[in-house]
């Protein structure tokens, strides 16, 4: 049997991505995604997880098994037949008494996109991308630098620039900051048509847009919703709380 289990979703517009997973030998789990083609570019490891919980994941958000697979260490995605897996090797049922793993604690977030939009909607992805960039820039001159730069910065002003198609996968660490974070929640909040933006931590695990779900990784950065509020307001992630004691001061009082 091949290494890697291959899991496909299907779209609504007829495109389609793929997801695969492997064990090894150290107890990590490895998985790999993108675009359904011939390799898969995006990786990850991941331990403290097993590979029968993440395909359960998947599976509940409409990926379906392919089959069993090849995968050379460059992505390059190898079908050992032309046939499906069998019965035998479909992952195997859940037992009576599954045991109980605790959820690691978020080491990295893994983010992915897939922009296959019509070309309007990429030339709105790209002036949204440099809008937002300007905003977190501005922001960041009042913050601490973080202690290593993201590069995701620069990949995404590169694949915006000429509102081609395109697809990008990277991680972002701790000492990256949260803005990366915040800033590919922004875009992933604006919805736009065709393209798929998912983050998520190394237990697999989607990541909401809404920051007040998301306190496990707001401390995985060392801070909290209140310390990235205001960053947070103007990224339209938070609406604007009501100061009522500034509106009060404009209004006459009146007393009858």
């Amino acid at each position: 049997m091949a290494a890697w289990n291959l899991y496909r979703h299907r779209n609504s517009d007829g495109s389609s991505k793929d997801w695969a997973v492997r064990s090894n030998s150290d107890g990590s789990i490895t998985t790999r995604w993108g675009k359904t083609a011939d390799s898969l570019p995006g990786v990850s490891n991941r331990y403290g997880v097993k590979q029968l919980d993440i395909e359960r994941q998947k599976q509940t958000k409409g990926y379906v098994l392919v089959g069993a697979v090849d995968i050379d260490v460059n992505g390059k995605v190898v079908f050992p037949s032309k046939t499906s897996v069998n019965t035998s090797q479909k992952p195997p049922e859940p037992d009576a008494t599954p045991e109980f793993v605790p959820t690691p604690p978020v080491e990295a977030l893994y983010w992915t996109i897939d922009c296959h939009a019509k070309q309007s909607i990429r030339v709105e992805l790209g002036i949204e991308v440099r809008r937002l960039i300007g905003v977190i820039q501005t922001v960041s001159d009042h913050q601490p630098k973080p202690k290593q730069d993201w590069d995701g910065w620069q990949q995404w002003i590169d694949a915006t620039l000429n509102a081609e198609t395109f697809e990008l996968s990277g991680q972002i660490k701790s000492v990256n900051g949260v803005l990366p974070w915040l800033f590919l929640l922004a875009l992933k909040a604006k919805s736009f048509k065709g393209v798929e933006i998912d983050i998520a931590t190394e237990t697999a695990r989607d990541l909401s847009v809404d920051l007040k779900v998301e306190q496990e990784v707001l401390a995985f950065f060392g801070t909290d919703l209140d310390s990235i509020r205001d960053t947070a307001e103007v990224l339209g992630l938070l609406k604007p709380r009501l100061n009522l004691a500034a509106a009060m001061s404009d209004t006459d009082d009146c007393w009858f």
